[in-house]
């Protein structure tokens, strides 16, 4: 019995892929194992789509009209929480070492058979589902508590109105509190690939979210900088 078989309602995939030939090549094998597919042909559709609908698993090709399939990899692992397999023929360790960084679950090169696909997608659902035990959808430390489903924060059970991107921002640290997520790793997740050098983002940001979110916010209690490498947001033991 396939994975998607398991549930009453299917689950959704979908695939991010310019070439007709392929999306249909796709269609048909994930229809014919069980799975509901919908179909995007750019990154700008992908992510209208995944505001329409319930995602469970995305299908990546990098070689998209209007964006490389890397730059939105990192956005729909990190904002999204969606396990995403890349699939490309682009056949190259280094880019192969970069999707995975970036957020892919797993790298599938084209051309590939569908038994091939199929079993890394059980394997992929295997793995979500086992790190997905006990989902986070709320962090609490000290009187901070954060809502990642709601996108909302409280500071003292009093609500504190953040900005979408400091929402994304407090959002990646929350999911690592206690530990130190790096400039770059930062960047790379709120902001794309392209601004992982632009350290005065986080800067201007980070100020800001101290100033909302802590009583002294020259002395933060619970947004902490790790001096030349990033920063962490503290757990109250």
């Amino acid at each position: 019995m396939n994975a998607a078989a398991l549930t009453q309602t299917p689950l959704t995939v979908l695939v991010v892929e310019d070439e007709a030939h392929m999306r249909s090549f796709l269609r048909t094998t994930l229809a014919h194992n069980g799975y509901h597919v919908i179909e995007a042909a750019s990154g700008a559709r992908a992510f209208e789509l995944l505001r329409m609908h319930s995602v469970g698993l995305v299908l990546l090709d990098l070689g998209l009209p209007d964006v490389d399939g890397l730059e939105i990899a990192g956005r729909i692992r990190t904002q999204r929480g969606i396990p995403l397999i890349v699939i490309s023929a682009r056949d190259r360790e280094e880019t192969k070492i970069l999707a995975l960084d970036r957020g892919a679950s797993d790298y599938v090169t084209k051309p590939f058979g569908a038994g091939e696909l199929l079993a890394r997608i059980r394997a992929t659902l295997r793995a979500t589902q086992e790190a997905r035990t006990v989902p986070v959808a709320q962090f609490c430390t000290g009187e901070l508590r954060v809502s990642l489903t709601r996108r909302q924060a409280w500071l003292a059970d009093e609500e504190v109105h953040l900005t979408p991107t400091e929402h994304d921002l407090l959002a990646v640290l929350a999911r690592a509190a206690g530990r130190v997520v790096s400039h770059r790793e930062l960047l790379r997740a709120v902001w794309g690939s392209e601004a992982i050098d632009e350290r005065q983002y986080l800067r201007v940001y980070m100020r800001q979210l101290r100033y909302k979110l802590e009583l002294e916010p020259a002395q933060p209690r619970y947004l902490l900088t790790v001096p030349g490498v990033g920063y962490r947001l503290r757990v109250d033991t």
